[in-house]
């Protein structure tokens, strides 16, 4: 197959820049429309990855006997539930049956998934905590290349996801337990190059040449910044 990447002619480098939630920018817009999957493929994967974390996160609170835990999860994995629903609600709006929308990324984000999920409690609230926080504010600038839907899109994204409590939880026993921190520190480390594999993925094509990669790389050292911050509140270095 021809990769048509290498056929075009040199175009100005622009850069790119993670927008703060709330902010529209024309420029995200313009230099993102290049790379971004179609909208079909974009509802897709953020439909399923919200299901994925109702799923992790239902998965925990069956394994957790304290209340006030299983009072965050399900706090937690409502929200993720509600943003579920509306994307595919946008899928629908669009003559597409949800199911064969999310089909193809049912394998690899299952996949990932499988290899976020901790031996501990403690360690895939943090995943949830970390992969959902990086990866929302990777589809909310993504989402800015697809009109009135993709803002729409940003709205869902935008929506309180109801992880306060999980954090809380984590910094408690951050906090309590030396031994624990020094795991979960680990652990967030090792969650970081996966969960920006799944950001690269979601572009097109999947491969970028040097000039794409300059053009997507401020959005994912803003990413990284992000991650720094919500480790440092957690009272974790990153």
């Amino acid at each position: 197959m021809v990769n048509w990447f290498f056929w075009r002619r040199p175009r100005p480098v622009r850069r790119l820049r993670l927008r703060a939630r709330g902010e529209v920018s024309d420029a995200v817009r313009v230099d993102f429309a290049e790379l971004a999957p179609d909208i079909e493929v974009f509802l897709g994967q953020a439909a399923y990855l919200q299901l994925g974390y109702f799923e992790t996160l239902t998965r925990l609170i069956r394994r957790t006997p304290d209340l006030d835990e299983k009072d965050a999860l399900s706090r937690a994995a409502g929200a993720a539930l509600s943003k579920h629903r509306a994307f595919v609600e946008l899928v629908r709006e669009r003559g597409v049956d949800p199911a064969e929308a999310m089909r193809p990324f049912q394998a690899p984000l299952d996949a990932f998934r499988g290899k976020t999920l901790g031996a501990r409690p403690r360690e895939t609230m943090l995943t949830v905590h970390i992969t959902a926080g990086m990866l929302d504010d990777f589809y909310l600038a993504l989402a800015s290349s697809y009109g009135e839907t993709g803002r729409r899109a940003a709205r869902i994204l935008r929506a309180d996801p109801d992880r306060d409590q999980l954090a809380r939880l984590l910094g408690a026993t951050i906090e309590s337990d030396s031994e624990m921190r020094g795991l979960l520190s680990m652990w967030a480390r090792r969650l970081v190059g996966d969960t920006l594999l799944v950001a690269r993925g979601a572009l097109r094509p999947t491969r970028l040449d040097v000039e794409d990669e300059q053009r997507v790389e401020p959005v994912f050292t803003a990413l990284l910044q992000a991650h720094s911050r919500r480790m440092a509140d957690l009272g974790l270095a990153a």
